[in-house]
């Protein structure tokens, strides 16, 4: 396949549409659409939604991923050999925000140093990012999911700990004899898809779940739980640093969530580059078992 219509693909996605893809090519809006066009005849099959923002098929985001791909070693060969390329080169990242609230900071202070490299963070919970990686939509993840998408590699970095935790006034507002009052104590989740607060509860033998707040944001998540709103799974790196702002565990066990990193399976000084950048931050999570 023509090289210069899978870049043409590839900026459409970017930039979220023909005209804008155009700008960012330096070419005309007819020259992208005669690209993609070209692509589509090569495929015999549609490849871009022409809605805005634009997106591809399914079938347009496994060439999607090709051509990020050839664009990714593409700067790696120009730097190899000396060649400084035009701007600089963007790695798409899947992080869920627990880690990039915590362990993952370390690796953004790296790439201040990297002058060739623009990062774009797609934050999301962390089960989502196996899609992403399918899609073509980054070129690596942090993950739950040991299994390595299809032409990627995975490897463990750690387990990051979930404590269940609540501000000093709510404990003391729904303390029992035995404990707290599990089902009239509000409690928080990250996204309706959240599930760890009702597992924990489960755990518990709770049933009846109490008034939920829903709050998408790790930061505002924690801030949520230190001023009692609700009672919340807190990654214990956070706890650690936030019990002088009134936090106190609640009792119950905590639970353990293995991540992974996973990334695309490909020669690339910049991937490894960021890879190691990954492993190291990731070295300070938790290295033992689950639960131990």
């Amino acid at each position: 396949m023509n090289f210069e219509h899978l870049k043409a693909l590839s900026a459409i996605v970017e930039a979220g549409s023909f005209d804008a893809a155009a700008t960012l090519l330096g070419i005309t809006p007819s020259a992208v659409s005669q690209r993609i066009r070209a692509l589509e005849t090569s495929a015999g099959q549609i490849l871009v939604r022409r809605s805005l923002p634009s997106s591809p098929t399914e079938a347009g985001a496994v060439l999607l991923r090709t051509a990020r791909q050839i664009l990714a070693l593409e700067a790696d060969a120009l730097q190899s050999l000396g060649q400084r390329p035009t701007g600089r080169a963007t790695v798409a990242l899947a992080v869920n925000a627990d880690s990039l609230a915590t362990w993952f900071v370390p690796v953004l202070q790296d790439a201040a140093a990297w002058p060739d490299t623009v990062l774009d963070l797609h934050i999301g919970d962390q089960d989502h990012s196996s899609r992403l990686l399918r899609q073509g939509d980054v070129l690596g993840a942090v993950t739950t999911d040991p299994k390595a998408a299809g032409g990627c590699r995975a490897e463990l970095l750690g387990v990051m700990r979930y404590v269940p935790a609540a501000s000093t006034t709510l404990r003391q507002r729904h303390q029992t004899s035995d404990g707290v009052n599990w089902s009239e104590m509000p409690m928080l989740r990250f996204s309706t898809d959240d599930d760890m607060q009702h597992r924990f509860l489960r755990s518990q033998g709770i049933e009846h779940f109490p008034p939920t707040h829903t709050i998408p944001s790790s930061e505002a998540f924690l801030a949520a739980a230190c001023a009692g709103l609700g009672w919340g799974m807190i990654p214990e790196q956070q706890l650690q640093q936030d019990l002088s702002h009134g936090l106190v565990p609640l009792p119950g066990a905590p639970s353990d969530v293995a991540l992974y990193w996973q990334c695309w399976s490909m020669v690339s000084p910049r991937l490894e580059r960021i890879t190691k950048a990954v492993r190291a931050a990731g070295s300070k999570l938790r290295q033992s078992d689950p639960l131990t």
